[in-house]
């Protein structure tokens, strides 16, 4: 890995691009830590320092790398981009029009990229004017007095709202800026970035807090998980296919052997994303309906058993959430029949399998398979923190910094950016042999 970056910094263009995309993160995170016109720093500030549990919230900060609790011009992070990239993947299998639109190649894709844009700027304004509301009627900040917003007029929260919005679609801009001229998917290192940020953080409130013990344990526990998520995430189930020869014109075709891969993660890390966001529903609906200081039974039961991350009942639903959210986005992204379809159109075919319906059959049989390892080990890995909070002190699990959501994207995008740069390099080394 690191010959790799050294001799992408060694050639001239990848530097370039390596350089761009530095200097792109650089605005992103400026952005990050900007406030929104409107809105008090210093009482922003006292605020976050009066609350340590961040509550229904954690997740929507965590991938806006603090920015969502600091109200800044990016507060609304790159979630919309997610929820939109999900929805419209997902009406893929729904609708029949989108369904086209992704079988015509790059301009059905592209066609798609701009609906995914139009949703993510609705979900934005969505996304912004709750968080406005709730910072104007003091609930993003519970028990604090300090106004946040102290001119509260039609006005002024509009604009708040409007820049908010503006900041969700120069994210989406800027994410696509890295993927043209810079190192890696935009969208994925926006996010590795927000999540990043928030570890050093992190760490030191371990470090103040439980002492260097703990802080050390807690490393070494960090880098075996990550070890173990790499291990895990670079496995794959090789399925050997034949083509066969075919005379076009006068010169032979096919007659190659190769593999499809399946991976032992195939869903990444979108099952755990499900699972949290519909975790966090029942807290808040208790906070939307009724008084909030009305402590009545259903609501005693959903603060210690749901709400609770270290409540045995809130692990073992997340854990069942992860597996069959598993299940069911791989149902919907891997289709067998159309795999099958494809590899018979063009002549392939697995060895000791017929063609066409045996193949399916076969395919969805190694799928079932191997994805039941797949999402026991994307529960484990999400849960991880929920063991760990009386460790920690930390008072909810996305503040682990070496677990859940976090851990997996880091790692994901991490592993995809490296082997981009590696197989540019492997472009330019072999260019002179090819000439």
């Amino acid at each position: 890995m690191l010959s790799a970056f050294r001799s992408a910094l060694a050639t001239p263009d990848l530097r370039k691009k390596i350089f761009f995309t530095l200097m792109v993160v650089a605005v992103y995170r400026m952005g990050a830590v900007t406030p929104a016109p409107g809105v008090s720093y210093p009482n922003v500030q006292a605020c976050q320092a009066q609350v340590d549990d961040q509550g229904i919230y954690s997740l929507l900060n965590l991938f806006s790398g603090g920015a969502l609790l600091q109200l800044s011009i990016f507060s609304t992070g790159i979630m919309p981009y997610i929820t939109a990239s999900i929805i419209v993947q997902l009406l893929t299998v729904v609708i029949p029009r989108f369904e086209e639109l992704k079988k015509e190649g790059q301009s059905g894709q592209a066609k798609l990229t701009q609906y995914t844009r139009y949703l993510t700027i609705a979900l934005a304004i969505l996304q912004a004017t709750g968080v406005v509301a709730l910072a104007d009627r003091g609930q993003l900040f519970q028990d604090c007095t300090e106004p946040v917003l102290p001119d509260n007029s039609v006005w002024t929260l509009a604009i708040v709202v409007i820049t908010m919005t503006a900041g969700t679609a120069v994210m989406m801009w800027l994410g696509e800026l890295i993927t043209e001229r810079g190192i890696g998917n935009g969208m994925s290192i926006l996010i590795f970035l927000n999540i990043a940020a928030r570890i050093p953080a992190e760490g030191a409130n371990i470090l103040e807090s439980q002492g260097g013990l703990v802080f050390a344990f807690v490393c070494l526990l960090g880098l075996a998980i990550i070890a173990s998520v790499i291990f895990v995430e670079q496995g794959q189930r090789r399925i050997p296919v034949q083509y066969a020869k075919r005379m076009i014109g006068r010169r032979m075709y096919g007659g190659t052997s190769t593999y499809l891969p399946i991976k032992v993660n195939q869903a990444g890390v979108i099952p755990v994303i499900f699972g949290s966001s519909l975790l966090y529903l029942p807290q808040l609906l208790s906070q939307l309906i009724g008084d909030p200081n009305e402590a009545s039974g259903w609501k005693v039961f959903l603060q210690n058993y749901i709400v609770n991350q270290s409540s045995w009942l809130h692990i073992l639903l997340y854990f069942a959430m992860i597996i069959g959210f598993t299940y069911f986005y791989i149902s919907i992204t891997f289709n067998v029949d159309e795999r099958a379809e494809e590899m018979k159109k063009f002549g392939g075919f697995i060895p000791g399998i017929r063609p066409g319906r045996p193949t399916a059959e076969y395919l969805s049989f190694v799928l079932g398979r191997i994805t039941l390892p797949g999402s026991l080990y994307l529960g484990i890995v999400a849960i991880l923190p929920n063991f760990f909070l009386s460790i920690t002190g930390q008072g909810n699990n996305q503040n682990f910094p070496f677990g859940g959501t976090a851990v997996l994207i880091m790692v994901g995008v991490g592993l995809d950016t490296v082997k981009q740069i590696e197989s540019q390099l492997m472009q330019r080394n072999y260019e002179g042999f090819l000439r």
